[in-house]
């Protein structure tokens, strides 16, 4: 009994952490499409959260490098999923408050690995699986996303070179639906699969099914849900950093960026990758900057952003550890349902910080200010008291303080290295 009952609490968190993903990476597909108004904000978001669920569905490649190439199925345990879960969901809801673009996988990655370390040391990882299927893509994906979308950028700026701005704006915004569609079905082909191959862990080390196993059809129509219930909601701040912070994009650009995203992942899923479609589409926006004639890229922006990549698997894993640590002290089923019912509350604390500087739809587009980030702060949209539901923009000059991977604090919250830069959902 039990048993059971952590193995529920296991597969209630991996869905958690889908959802999370679906919120955190709705940027990835979207965000140059709602910058360039292509698609309205609620529609784009809508469109992305219908083509995850069916992406979920077409490929199980990267499950199976989740499941089985990472860590050593053989030595894990209930508890320590739970653990590596945790760590992944709370780095994704701390770089999701401060509009940090960071990889979802990474993030599961690092507290899956984090956890093994803490459980039975240095045996437990996979290091060959973790270095060729992790940290080399982790390399490669930004720099060839870069290339690719520089390249597609610097011929489309020439090709169109003689045609009227109003007239390649109405062309390439129709050619951005269709590119953000590709890259909304490659995200739910790669991302879904991760929480699916957990779950797979979690069904071995439980018991339930064979170490042999397939991923049960159950889990995967489950996933697809909680990973496109996440992509509607919006990940607002990740979306303005992405589409307003690093590029100021035009819909060639955005056309040729997400073609370059769609491409990179899809050919990721194909081979088994474990890769993070954060820093493709990343790198696709940087790449149509850096392709595009007379366009300015915001390197202050993007440097942070790698600052954050660097340490998401190293701090995703220590919280991975300290969880498992934890879970051991404590001794038990109880340990595991005490870091369970600290995620609760961890994330309860900032979603509530988040509301104090709340980023949605009526705002994501707001210009960007270079000196004070995103520049927008909640105000009444009719009776001048303050409110965190509606959000009235300000002009970035005429704001005391701005949000995002740019704020230093947020409450009580700091975090290292954050500085002047975005505003999230």
């Amino acid at each position: 009994m039990t048993e059971t009952i952590l193995l529920a609490l296991v597969v209630v968190t991996a869905l958690a952490f889908d959802f999370t993903n679906g919120f955190h990476d709705t940027g990835n597909a979207m965000a140059t499409s709602i910058a360039t108004r292509a698609l309205k904000p609620k529609t784009a978001v809508a469109l992305s959260a219908v083509l995850n669920l069916v992406g979920a569905f077409l490929s199980l490649a990267v499950a199976a490098t989740i499941a089985k190439g990472i860590v050593d199925a053989g030595v894990i345990t209930l508890p320590v999923v739970l653990a590596g879960l945790v760590g992944g969901i709370v780095w994704n809801l701390l770089t999701w408050l401060f509009g940090i673009p960071s990889s979802s996988s990474h993030a599961l990655v690092g507290g899956m690995v984090g956890a093994v370390l803490a459980a039975v040391g240095t045996s437990g990882v996979l290091w060959t699986g973790v270095v060729s299927k992790v940290l080399v893509p982790a390399l490669l994906a930004p720099l060839v996303a870069i290339a690719v979308a520089g390249a597609g950028t610097w011929m489309v700026a020439r090709l169109t070179r003689g045609v009227p701005q109003e007239v390649s704006n109405r062309g390439f915004r129709w050619g951005q639906i269709g590119s953000a569609s590709l890259v909304s079905l490659a995200h739910g082909t790669n991302d879904a699969q991760k929480s699916m191959g957990i779950i797979l862990l979690a069904l071995i080390a439980g018991g339930a099914v064979p170490a042999d196993a397939g991923v049960p059809f159950w889990v995967i129509i489950s996933c697809a849900i909680a990973m496109a219930a996440g992509t509607y909601l919006g990940g607002w701040r990740v979306i303005r950093t992405l589409g307003k912070g690093l590029v100021e994009i035009d819909t060639r650009q955005g056309m040729a960026a997400e073609t370059s995203s769609a491409a990179v992942i899809l050919l990721s899923s194909h081979f088994g990758f474990s890769l993070s479609t954060t820093h493709v589409a990343t790198g696709s926006v940087l790449g149509s900057g850096v392709g595009m004639p007379g366009a300015k890229v915001r390197w202050g922006v993007a440097g942070r952003m790698f600052v954050a990549w660097l340490v998401t698997l190293p701090a995703a894993g220590l919280v991975g550890a300290l969880c498992h640590w934890l879970e051991s002290a404590i001794g038990g089923a109880a340990g595991t349902i005490a870091v369970f019912a600290l995620l609760v509350v961890v994330s309860a604390a900032i979603w509530v910080i988040s509301r104090r500087k709340p980023v949605d739809h009526t705002n994501v587009n707001e210009a960007w200010d270079e000196e004070k980030g995103a520049g927008v702060e909640p105000v009444a949209a009719t009776t001048g008291e303050a409110g965190p539901e509606r959000v009235a923009p300000v002009p970035a000059a005429a704001t005391a303080s701005s949000v995002g991977p740019a704020i230093e604090s947020v409450g009580s919250v700091s975090v290292a290295g954050a500085s002047k830069g975005s505003v999230q959902s």
